[in-house]
């Protein structure tokens, strides 16, 4: 089963070429996030032409998230439990279905902003949120992953000059703890392997060439249980979904599994 996340930045500005990759990439499942539209207005037919069927959460311009499968939709889910709010509003940021006997959420972490904004305090709330969704859900002898925007880069060499973040967030102490009890409720991330550079980025900033320079930062991350982690045959960052015109300036992280 080839299971991938992709930060979409806008599944409106984004379909023909989301649909061009489903057709020849071939995920059986794949997680969206930051769909930045309104529920009633997901393109839930051109998806199912292709075989796909969707859980949705979203809320129109911001955030949104997305489970596509096309072997099968059990139990979904469109909130992660507990959800902290931010300014009133649960915001649209989790979403997870049963696919093909595998247990899969789509999330998309809060960014933060800055360290000392409200953003930041709530991007920690709702990781400790998350948290609890994998420790209850870890032990299962069934796979279970995590997979998405978590951002968060885990380790200094995951942005392309560590100088130019200090004092910012993706790389403090207080995130990549966040990261670190993930592992400490019983997951373990999925290292994609290198292919034309020795980190595998999966993001790289539109402005001052940052994609042709590799001015990029590895923040989209896949997180799975033992039984998930076991079956992994392989995974990697497809960087050519990156490339050309009208791009999002993420790029899909694919994991193929043997379950």
């Amino acid at each position: 089963m080839r299971i991938a996340t992709w930060n979409i930045n806008s599944i409106t500005a984004r379909l023909p070429r989301l649909l061009d990759w489903l057709a020849s990439a071939q995920p059986d499942v794949l997680c969206l996030q930051e769909l930045k539209v309104a529920a009633d207005a997901f393109p839930q037919e051109p998806l199912r032409e292709l075989g796909y069927e969707s859980v949705v959460s979203a809320g129109g311009r911001w955030n949104g998230v997305a489970v596509l499968s096309r072997v099968g939709i059990a139990d979904p889910a469109t909130a992660l439990p507990d959800a902290p709010e931010y300014e009133g509003v649960v915001e649209a940021r989790a979403a997870a279905a049963t696919c093909g006997g595998v247990r899969v959420w789509s999330v998309y972490v809060p960014n933060g902003r800055e360290v000392d904004h409200p953003h930041y305090a709530y991007k920690l709330e709702w990781l400790a949120a998350l948290k609890e969704t994998a420790a209850s859900s870890a032990p299962s002898p069934s796979p279970f992953a995590i997979l998405g925007d978590y951002n968060i880069a885990p380790t200094d060499q995951d942005v392309w000059d560590i100088a130019l973040f200090d004092g910012a967030t993706h790389v403090t102490p207080a995130e990549r703890a966040a990261l670190a009890a993930l592992e400490k409720s019983g997951l373990k991330e999925v290292y994609p392997r290198a292919l034309k550079y020795d980190v595998p980025f999966t993001y790289w900033d539109y402005r001052q060439l940052g994609f042709p320079k590799n001015k990029g930062m590895r923040i989209d991350l896949v997180y799975g249980n033992a039984g998930f982690d076991a079956a992994v045959q392989d995974a990697y960052v497809d960087r050519e979904a990156r490339k050309g015109k009208g791009a999002s300036d993420h790029a899909p992280v694919v994991v193929d599994v043997d379950v």
